[in-house]
């Protein structure tokens, strides 16, 4: 999760919403990003997106059995319905999203009967500081008057 942090804060300076994805595979290799949807002008360039669209790349499979997710916000409902059909066995995320969250603050995914993959869901891992980072980038958007 501290890399994933690393990560969110490089969004962070970049002006872009504070959240950091990291995608480990069984094999320790990992694949990590940051949200680039104001860089890319694409609603699709979450952090969780890049991360699971680079290893399902590298490996030649969309099927992303045996690896974990770790991401600074818990994922939107776009990033958790990839994760289901990637099928990707765990995601560990810091922050709950009050506005987005997908698995449990707005929404819960794993409560939709019949899909064919539920994850192991773990949240609040360095919940502190990821809310606190992403508390700060909104409150310098306000500021500001940055549209985020």
């Amino acid at each position: 999760m501290k890399e994933a942090l690393e990560k969110a804060r490089e969004a962070f300076d970049a002006g872009e919403v504070p959240v950091g994805a990291i995608l480990v595979e069984s094999s320790g290799r990992f694949f990590a990003d940051r949200n680039r949807t104001a860089e890319t002008g694409m609603p699709t360039s979450h952090a969780e997106h890049l991360v699971i669209s680079a290893a399902a790349e590298d490996r030649g499979d969309w099927r992303l059995e045996g690896c974990s997710l770790y991401t600074t916000l818990e994922p939107c409902l776009m990033c958790a319905g990839l994760v289901i059909l990637a099928r990707i066995p765990r995601i560990i995320f810091g922050a709950p999203d009050k506005r987005f969250g997908a698995f449990g603050s707005v929404t819960d995914v794993l409560e939709m009967p019949n899909l064919n993959h539920y994850p192991e869901v773990y949240g609040g891992c360095y919940k502190d500081e990821c809310g606190k980072l992403m508390k700060e980038f909104f409150r310098l958007g306000r500021e500001s008057g940055r549209k985020n």
